[in-house]
């Protein structure tokens, strides 16, 4: 019976996992590639690679390419001030799909406690 519930709260877990991070990206690209429409082609090709990411709700990558940008010297003060404000978003992003998830499964995990009659 045990293996059943932890069988059971795992797929919930992972259906919840995949339903959150399966949702569209509400992170606003376009100021972070309009600021780097013309901006040489390293820092171009980061933008274009940070913003590709996001779209497909890669927001670890996204980041990854935000946080390489930010490092760069030869940023304008509008691509400094679009990094910091696109990075901001796909922190809230993550934050609020990992409390979501988590409300979700405790939820889930307490529904299948209570059909299992614990």
């Amino acid at each position: 019976m045990k293996i059943m519930q932890c069988i059971l709260t795992a797929t919930a877990a992972a259906s919840l996992i995949l339903t959150a991070c399966s949702k569209k990206s509400s992170v606003d690209t376009a100021p972070l590639e309009k600021s780097f429409s013309s901006a040489e082609s390293t820092n171009k090709s980061s933008a274009d690679k940070a913003a590709s990411a996001i779209k497909a709700g890669d927001y670890s990558g996204a980041m990854a390419e935000l946080k390489t940008l930010t490092s760069r010297a030869k940023l304008t003060p509008e691509q400094q001030q679009a990094v910091k404000d696109t990075l901001a978003q796909v922190q809230q992003q993550l934050t609020d799909a990992a409390s979501k998830v988590g409300k979700e499964a405790e939820k889930a995990a307490s529904n299948i406690q209570k059909s299992l009659g614990k």
